[in-house]
């Protein structure tokens, strides 16, 4: 009887066994030969030979493409991840001067772009990218997450191709929740602030990390992978609520003398995060040592209402091109009134949500038209301010 020439199974074991010119292949094997294709391909495409290295400008000219605005941060950002990168690809064992790593700290208010640009500076370099939340992790022996396994979610979004994500970006969200509770190192436990930032010291510099395939916690027995995180690139980025505060205090504090206020005219006070700087951030609770291995900072502006609405319609992926989109795929040609885009961009700004209250206003007003008309006749359908209050009207969506 005609059997698999891999496994051994028999005919009448298998679905489908496919001859060749010397032996025969049931459709399981077929199957495991083709995950084993896509999985090698998979690792290939995060190869170091991938990584697209363009100059600074040609990065920032990439991200104007998707991101609005933001000028000075995607400034900070092309440079720092221009200069990771020329670092890693032509080191020198023999060379004298070793060049550090720049790893970046962001800080801007909710909605105003930080994990954006973090995402799409991936996308052009083609590397591996996670976004962990800082939130999760407590110091070692507490209930939480171990500091090590953010490593995890990079060697996933690797396929645990250890050597790509060496190589890899990780962008750590909410790192001001982490900060300590008070300006003086505290005398009691902070389990998930201070003693994250110590355990986070060691990765941000640069150290070989025993990481928990799984995440999660480490155990005395489990199998762990080791990974160097020398030439991992992070960013950190965080809403440091209350920061302009300190901000401000700092400013005033140099305000001395006759001549003092004249030369403090040109602050903007509506915008304190523009003047941030380290000493604001040991202000608010990071300590000097996680400062010191961020020593690239800069500021999210804020999104004012022409910055909102240019959002709205002009990146590659505009929310509205995207519904627009959508409604193509069923036939149906949509338009959004300039009225009802200035009337969304009016409840994003009363919501302060930033940019991230444009898409949850625009799913309220359209969920009723996605829901109604793939199934109706019409061939066109046009958004109106009208119809973009009655819909926000009738939804529980509220201004505090």
């Amino acid at each position: 009887m005609d059997k698999c020439s891999f496994c051994g199974r028999e005919e009448k074991d298998v679905e489908i066994l496919v001859r060749g010119t010397s032996g025969f292949i049931c459709d399981a094997c077929i199957n495991q030969a083709n995950e084993i294709i896509l999985e090698n391909k998979s690792k290939s495409d995060f190869d170091n030979s991938t990584i697209v290295l363009k100059k600074p400008i040609e990065i920032k000219k990439f991200l104007d493409e998707y991101i609005i605005g933001q000028d000075d941060a995607k400034k900070f950002l092309s440079v720092a991840v221009y200069n990771h990168y020329k670092r890693i690809l032509n080191q020198d064992e023999n060379d004298d001067v070793e060049v550090e790593k720049s790893n970046i700290i962001m800080v801007g208010e909710t909605g105003t772009g930080k994990t954006l640009l973090a995402k799409t500076i991936s996308k052009f370099l083609h590397v591996p990218f996670a976004i962990v939340d800082a939130t999760i992790m407590t110091e070692a022996g507490y209930v939480g997450e171990d500091v090590e396994s953010l490593l995890t979610k990079l060697l996933q979004a690797a396929d645990y191709d250890v050597a790509s994500a060496e190589r890899g970006i990780i962008f750590i969200d909410e790192i001001d929740k982490i900060a300590r509770k008070g300006d003086n190192p505290s005398i009691t436990r902070d389990v998930s602030g201070e003693g994250v930032q110590q355990g986070l010291l060691k990765l941000l510099e640069g150290s070989i990390v025993n990481v928990p395939p799984q995440g999660g916690r480490k155990h005395p027995d489990q199998k762990t992978i080791p990974v160097n995180t020398q030439n991992i690139l992070f960013i950190a980025g965080g809403a440091f609520d209350g920061i302009d505060k300190k901000i401000a205090n700092r400013l005033n504090t140099k305000i001395v003398g006759f001549g003092a206020q004249d030369s403090h005219s040109h602050i903007d006070k509506n915008d304190f995060l523009k003047y941030v700087s380290p000493q604001d951030l040991k202000s608010f609770g990071l300590i000097p040592e996680i400062i010191g291995r961020l020593p690239v900072l800069t500021h999210l502006d804020k999104l004012n209402k022409e910055i909102l609405r240019s959002i709205l319609t002009e990146p590659k992926n505009a929310i509205i091109k995207q519904y627009i989109k959508l409604f193509s795929i069923d036939n149906i040609k949509l338009e959004f009134a300039d009225d009802a885009l200035d009337f969304i961009v009016d409840k994003a700004i009363d919501f302060k949500l930033g940019a991230r209250g444009l898409r949850s206003i625009c799913e309220t007003i359209m969920i009723d038209a996605m829901f109604e008309l793939p199934s109706s006749k019409k061939k066109s359908f046009i958004i109106t301010k009208e119809y973009a209050q009655e819909k926000l009207n009738k939804s529980n969506i509220s201004v505090d």
